[in-house]
């Protein structure tokens, strides 16, 4: 994953891989219509490598976020690695609901692939033009530059080329 070289990354990574795995109907078993941008060999993928592309954008979307920094706080009301509010975690029904809850890795992460469950299933597409799927909640997907970066990088991984 993007965040590879931080040394919590295997356990954000195995906890976002099990909340994906929850959320199988709108993620993994689907195929987004803007998949090709975004993950070349996904259609032909297994279950386990579609489970790990939808964990690998949001390993690159938390670059954006927080850098990476789970303790992370945005103008005091967005928190953690994917910058949830808390006004959104309730909204989305979240376990991590306070500020310090979403401030854990695992929480923040387990929250952040409901929204993107729900988004993506939805609108069928990871982020279309940057308004759609994951660009609902993440501002810096909505922007051509960013996705394009995260989409070049998605499309290298070895769960996406095959």
């Amino acid at each position: 994953m993007r965040w590879d070289h931080v040394p919590e990354a295997a356990k954000w990574t195995n906890a976002a891989l099990v909340s994906v795995a929850k959320y199988d109907g709108s993620l993994a078993s689907q195929v987004p219509d803007d998949i090709a941008t975004w993950c070349p060999g996904y259609e032909s993928a297994s279950m386990e490598d579609r489970r790990a592309f939808w964990v690998g954008v949001l390993s690159a979307i938390a670059k954006y976020e927080s850098g990476y920094n789970a303790k992370a706080s945005g103008a005091g009301r967005y928190f953690g690695l994917m910058q949830i509010s808390t006004k959104t975690a309730a909204a989305y029904r979240c376990e991590a609901r306070s500020g310090s809850d979403l401030k854990s890795g695992e929480a923040n992460l387990e929250c952040a692939v409901k929204i993107i469950a729900r988004q993506v299933g939805r609108d069928g597409m990871v982020s279309g033009k940057g308004n759609r799927g994951v660009a609902r909640d993440w501002g810096p997907m909505s922007k051509a530059k960013v996705r394009a970066n995260i989409a070049a990088w998605t499309g290298q991984q070895a769960y996406c080329t095959g």
